[in-house]
């Protein structure tokens, strides 16, 4: 029975309360290009408008879940409209916002949907108080951004929250999102090619010099997109960890960056089938699961096929696809 780990829905319910209670914390609708409308938060930021999948009817999805035969999948909403600029207040209503929302939803679609919840990360008090709110609606994990407006995960002040999800066993799922400008990735699709996987491996890095993996080694640690480039720069990491000064460069990890790797948890979301094999051979076959990215342009769309054409066996397949989902999210019903 397949659970695809990693998907993305933005149901209607959310945009209701927008409309009806957005202004008050600082989120509303403006117009966009083409006569759209997209999301646009008072701090300056503005979201492409949603993607006719992120808002699609529940009998649509459905149809396709069919189609790819996933029994089961787990959403969280749009990393995009996290709002961390938003002033503290306004970011903690706005996550309680986001929750309740999609809470409402996964209830109305509880046998083929769970939910993972978000929280207002410029606080990390209120971040843990968010995930053991939203856990106590049936929340089974908890989304986060690799950066928080351009400053690496690793960075930031987070352990009341890290104490948390660990604590609660809730995995944490790492998502890449685009929140500067970048010239050089405005042709060719390399935004969606490469700078979403550059931002989940500085993500990775950062945390993983910081010592957050030292200090909570129980924490459930899912990385998106296969880790991004971490996996296939290990060594890398291993070689710098070694010569870097580390009293300069903050490093403290215990260990080397590479033998954190079977620690943590990634999606199979790498499109090709040799690089899921040696996914598979850093990181263990026991700490992979099948992802999608349901909703956006680089989703993998025929995620058993590629499980498939990797030349797994099938009690490799079926571990990825349901035996390590189920024992990563243990909340799962």
């Amino acid at each position: 029975m397949p659970i695809d780990v990693h998907a993305h829905y933005v149901p209607p319910q959310l945009i209701a309360a927008i409309k009806s209670q957005g202004d008050a914390i600082g989120v509303k609708f403006a117009p966009f290009d083409g006569g759209k409308e997209a999301l646009q938060f008072d701090y300056g930021f503005k979201v492409r408008p949603f993607f006719p999948r992120l808002v699609e009817p529940v009998a649509d999805r459905l149809k396709w879940m069919d189609e790819q035969r996933i029994d089961h999948q787990i959403v969280g909403t749009w990393p995009d409209i996290f709002g961390y600029g938003l002033p503290v207040p306004q970011c903690i209503a706005w996550h309680r916002m986001l929750n309740d929302t999609l809470a409402e939803w996964t209830a109305d679609n509880a046998k083929k949907f769970s939910w993972i919840s978000s929280v207002p990360l410029t606080d990390a008090d209120a971040a843990a108080a968010e995930l053991e709110r939203s856990a106590g609606m049936d929340a089974i994990g908890v989304i986060i951004s690799a950066n928080i407006e351009n400053v690496n995960l690793g960075e930031i002040v987070l352990d009341p929250f890290w104490r948390k999800a660990e604590a609660m066993g809730l995995p944490v799922l790492i998502h890449p999102v685009y929140s500067v400008p970048t010239k050089r990735v405005d042709k060719f699709a390399l935004a969606q090619i490469a700078l979403y996987t550059y931002d989940t491996t500085l993500g990775a890095g950062s945390l993983l010099m910081s010592g957050v993996m030292d200090r909570f080694p129980g924490l459930k640690l899912l990385w998106s997109h296969g880790g991004g480039t971490f996996p296939y720069l290990a060594g890398r990491f291993d070689v710098m960890h070694k010569r870097m000064d580390k009293a300069q460069q903050k490093n403290v990890a215990a260990k080397t960056p590479s033998a954190y790797a079977t620690q943590m948890h990634y999606d199979s979301i790498v499109h090709a089938p040799k690089a899921l094999r040696f996914l598979i051979d850093i990181a263990g076959i026991g700490n992979i699961h099948l992802g999608t990215d349901y909703s956006f342009p680089p989703a993998d769309m025929e995620p058993l096929d590629l499980l498939k054409a990797a030349g797994l066996s099938t009690a490799d397949s079926e571990a990825i696809s349901d035996g390590n989902p189920r024992r990563l999210f243990t909340w799962l019903k």
